[in-house]
């Protein structure tokens, strides 16, 4: 039986100081094709909580933190003043992650409250660094049947939890702090996004990838 000392020795060695810059140098040459993506949730973001609709966020560990952060965001503000939205991170509701986890298999823990909260054309963030965590691919599989739009931020790919969405940011480093640290990118440009959308103190352009300034639809 491997035991946890020498699967720790088996690991590769974390990165320190200047290294642990070099990983992230090296995920952000990569990290190009997911921010067209995550500006477009914001887009979107904006038409779902615009027409009464509301996102539901979920992570473990550190990625509930995250999950946290950007409801945050969305109930308070990005930068600048703005109505505020309905969002609900689910890993932050204590009472009812205890109760089901009481009652329901562990699995459970995100997908019963999505199947209570969400609603045709909410939409659904789940953050994971591995993409493997069993409660967030249940999550993503319950939301789609609910008809909600499930994006994702994950680590490198395959992974179920790529796989059970309907569209996907994933980062291709193999540390976890890494892919947490461009989650985070991701949320902050997805949050951008949104307010550009919604006119709200934001940059009226992006870059396409010819690297060319794009006006977004119904920009003046």
């Amino acid at each position: 039986m491997t035991t946890t000392r020498s699967r720790l020795l088996q690991a590769p060695a974390t990165p320190c100081d200047h290294e642990h810059l070099q990983e992230l140098s090296r995920a952000l040459e990569g990290f190009s094709r997911c921010v067209d993506v995550v500006d477009d949730w914001g887009v979107r973001l904006a038409e779902v909580l615009t027409g009464g609709g509301r996102l539901l966020a979920a992570g473990n560990g550190g990625s509930a933190a995250q999950a946290q952060h950007l409801t945050a965001e969305l109930v308070g503000r990005y930068r600048h003043d703005r109505p505020p939205f309905s969002a609900i991170c689910l890993s932050a509701e204590t009472s009812s992650l205890t109760a089901i986890c009481n009652d329901y298999p562990a699995s459970e823990l995100f997908a019963r409250q999505v199947e209570a909260h969400g609603r045709p054309g909410d939409a659904l963030m789940l953050m994971s660094t591995s993409g493997r965590s069993e409660n967030l691919v249940a999550a993503a599989r319950r939301g789609k049947a609910a008809g909600l739009h499930v994006w994702s931020m994950t680590g490198p790919l395959p992974n179920p939890l790529a796989e059970h969405s309907t569209e996907v940011c994933s980062v291709d480093a193999p540390y976890t702090a890494t892919v947490q640290e461009l989650h985070l990118v991701a949320l902050h440009i997805t949050c951008a996004a949104l307010d550009r959308t919604l006119g709200v103190g934001a940059s009226r352009t992006r870059m396409s990838p010819a690297g060319e300034a794009v006006r977004p639809s119904g920009a003046a």
